[in-house]
Parts: C-alpha cells; sequence; structure tokens
C-alpha cells in the first residue's frame, strides 16, 4: 500500500481519485510516502525519511522548506492555474472597486441605518461623493502572464479596456491563450507609464520583492489604481500608502491586509479571498493528486517548484528513478554501475533545473540491492529508488 498523509481539509473530489487497493490516506498515517496539504506549514516539522513527495494543493509553496525538500530528493509539486479562474474574477471585482468606489459608497449607506424615511433625500445628496470612472477604454497593465495573468488579460478586453502585458518569461502554452490583442510592453516601465489600472501576478523572489515602489510610482500616471491579489510583498507598501495619501495613486486593492493599510482610505484590503472558492479548492486537489499518483507509480514528474518536469512512457519491466545534484558525469557514473551488473538500458531521459536533476532509467533486468547501495553513496545523488 502507498501511504498518504493529509495535512489539512482535502476536497473528496480528489480525494475519491485515490484507488482503495492501492493507497492509504488519512491524517495520522506514520512514515508516509508522500503528504498532502493546502495551507499547513511544514517548516517545524520533522519529515520522515519515508517521504518521496509533498503536493500542494494550491500555488504557493511558502508553507513548505523547499531547499531541505531538494537535499533530500523529495519532489514538491503545487498546482499552478488550479484556482485561476477564482483570482480571476476576483481581479475584474477588484478592478470595479479600485473605480467605483463601490466599497465607501456601501459603508457611507451603512451609516445611514436608522435614518427611515431620510434615506432616500440623503443619498441623492451625497452620491456624488463616490463618482468613479468606467473601466471601458481604460488601460489596464498586466505584469505577469502566467495562468492568472492571460485569463484577466482576456477578461478585460471583453469588458471593452485596452489591455497591455509584460512577462520576458511568458511560457509557449500562455502565449497561446493570451488574446492576440493584448498589446506587449517591452520594458516594465514602459508598460507602467501607459496604464490606468495595474494588475500583479507574479510570484515572490528576491528580484520580484518591493518592485512596485516609489520610483516605479512617479512612472506611473497620476490617479493610477493598483491590484495586486499575488503576493503581498511585491510592492513596498510604506510607498505605496504614501502614494494613495499624496494622490499619485487612486486607489490600491489588495488580498493581502495589515495594519497600515487597514488605516488607509484609499485601501481596499480583502482578507486573502481569492482562491476561496469550492471550484478552486476542487480543481486544485484534484490536479495535486493526479500528479502526485502519476509520480509514486510512474516517477513521471509535472509541475513540481524543486525538480524539473521529466516524462517518460514505460516500455520495460523496471524502472530506476535517481535525483541528483546537477553536476558533470552523474548520468556516467550511473550508466557505469548498471553496466557492471549487466544490467541492460532500454531506455534514459535525463533533466535538470537549477541546482537539481533527475533520471528516469528502464532496464530489461532488475537491479541488484547492491547495486541499488551503491548508487545511494555515490556523491551528489540525493535519492534512489526503483519501480
Amino acid at each position: 500500500m502507498i501511504r498518504i498523509q493529509t495535512l489539512n481539509k482535502i476536497s473528496p473530489l480528489g480525494l475519491e481519485l485515490f484507488p482503495r487497493d492501492k493507497y492509504e490516506v488519512a491524517s495520522g498515517i506514520p512514515n508516509p510516502d508522500a503528504i498532502l496539504v493546502r495551507s499547513a506549514s511544514l517548516h517545524d516539522t520533522v519529515l520522515p525519511g519515508s517521504v518521496m513527495a509533498i503536493a500542494r494543493a494550491g500555488a504557493g509553496v511558502n508553507n513548505i522548506p523547499i531547499p531541505e525538500c531538494s537535499e533530500r530528493g523529495i519532489v514538491v509539486f503545487n498546482t499552478p492555474g488550479g484556482n485561476a479562474n477564482a483570482v480571476k474574477e476576483l481581479v475584474i471585482a477588484s478592478l470595479l472597486l479600485s473605480s467605483r468606489n463601490i466599497f465607501g459608497g456601501i459603508n457611507w449607506g451603512l451609516s445611514m441605518a436608522g435614518r427611515a424615511d431620510e434615506v432616500p433625500d440623503l443619498v441623492e445628496k451625497g452620491k456624488s461623493r463616490f463618482e468613479g470612472p468606467e473601466l471601458k477604454g481604460k488601460v489596464l497593465g498586466v505584469v505577469g502572464l502566467g495562468s492568472i495573468g492571460v485569463m484577466v488579460a482576456n477578461a478585460a478586453l471583453a469588458l471593452g479596456m485596452e489591455v497591455a502585458g509584460y512577462d520576458p518569461y511568458i511560457s509557449v502554452d500562455a502565449a497561446w491563450s493570451l488574446s492576440e490583442s493584448v498589446q506587449r510592453a517591452e520594458t516594465l516601465e514602459g508598460l507602467l507609464s501607459k496604464a490606468d489600472y495595474l494588475t500583479l501576478h507574479l510570484p515572490l523572489g528576491e528580484e520580484t520583492r518591493g518592485m512596485i515602489d516609489a520610483v516605479k510610482i512617479r512612472t506611473m500616471k497620476k490617479g493610477a489604481r493598483i491590484v495586486n491579489l499575488a503576493r503581498g510583498g511585491l510592492v513596498n507598501e510604506a510607498d505605496i500608502i504614501a502614494a494613495l495619501e499624496n494622490g499619485r495613486l487612486s486607489a490600491y486593492i489588495t488580498d493581502f491586509p495589515s495594519a497600515e493599510l487597514l488605516r488607509c482610505e484609499k485601501a481596499v484590503c480583502i482578507p486573502h479571498l481569492g482562491a476561496s472558492t469550492p471550484e478552486a479548492e476542487d480543481n486544485c486537489a484534484v490536479m495535486a493528486i493526479k500528479q502526485l499518483m502519476e509520480f509514486l507509480e510512474s516517477g513521471n514528474i509535472k509541475n513540481s517548484v524543486n525538480f524539473p518536469r521529466c516524462r517518460l512512457e514505460r516500455r520495460a519491466p523496471h524502472r530506476l528513478l535517481v535525483a541528483n545534484r546537477n553536476i558533470p558525469n552523474m548520468v556516467g557514473q550511473i550508466t557505469t554501475l548498471l553496466a557492471g551488473a549487466d544490467v541492460n538500458i532500454t531506455d534514459l531521459i535525463n533533466h535538470h533545473r537549477e541546482e537539481y536533476a533527475y533520471n528516469i532509467i528502464d532496464t530489461e533486468q532488475a537491479i541488484p540491492d547492491e547495486v541499488l547501495a551503491t548508487l545511494g553513496k555515490v556523491d551528489g545523488i540525493v535519492r534512489v529508488r526503483t519501480l
């Protein structure tokens, strides 16, 4: 039996994919083969040596100790795009919230509760305070054209907006999905200079942390509006607040509240609801579990954040899977050991990603235990398993 430990409530639509005759799935399983998680933090968790993979039912992996997993050959999966539609819909709502001051108007309306017959007249007298522009005809700048960014860009076009996108690393799949009406910005500064509205769809890393700061804001149109449902750290929060207070920005909508932003009148803080839909939870669970099952049963890797995408159709009775550091002569050492044991290789694939590489090797003969033990001791190899 393959043992799966769940650390959060996982959608039943995903869990029912596990065949009961092959998998044991529960929250209290000791020494699991894999862990299925949503938001639970693993940073202070001692991961058993049995763990081969961790699947995160969501896109972000800040709750998982990626460097430790990589060093131990634990493949970490996420589900990019699984919650894309949910986030896209909230971005569209946020664009409207940033433009029409709906939030301020509703709060003002609530303040009139109990004034009975006065309400209609008060509404007519005070509604002009909450006037705001339409989206149609305005320029939306989309920074990051992954699954969510592409969907936002296409939806904004349908609303009559002009859309420009910036992403120097856009994937082929994303490019195929992006409407040809979306203008391509050559530089971030070029995009910022013409955007009436800006929406961010990037991972948080050293290169992107605080990327929207006072310098970048000064290149934007006076009165521009920013939507950030990706990661709070993508902006310099103090600079955002200063720009809201001095009128450089008209509004900032974020899914990542802070005490300072909550005190800022022109900021609208959503309590991290981007992926909070039952459909997104189902999609992410199904995606995570399918990827996990394919890895555990065939060794193929798709949507890993720490090891390369690697897939090989199986054509032999035995399969060797080796994770190693991306250093010279690793494949040579592996194949030499197999040849010395008279093991014939029928197919082999090796891919690398930054510091680590992954090998799928199909063989006609079973690999002797002593060869597997020797492989595990080769400097640079972090995990060996067979199927």
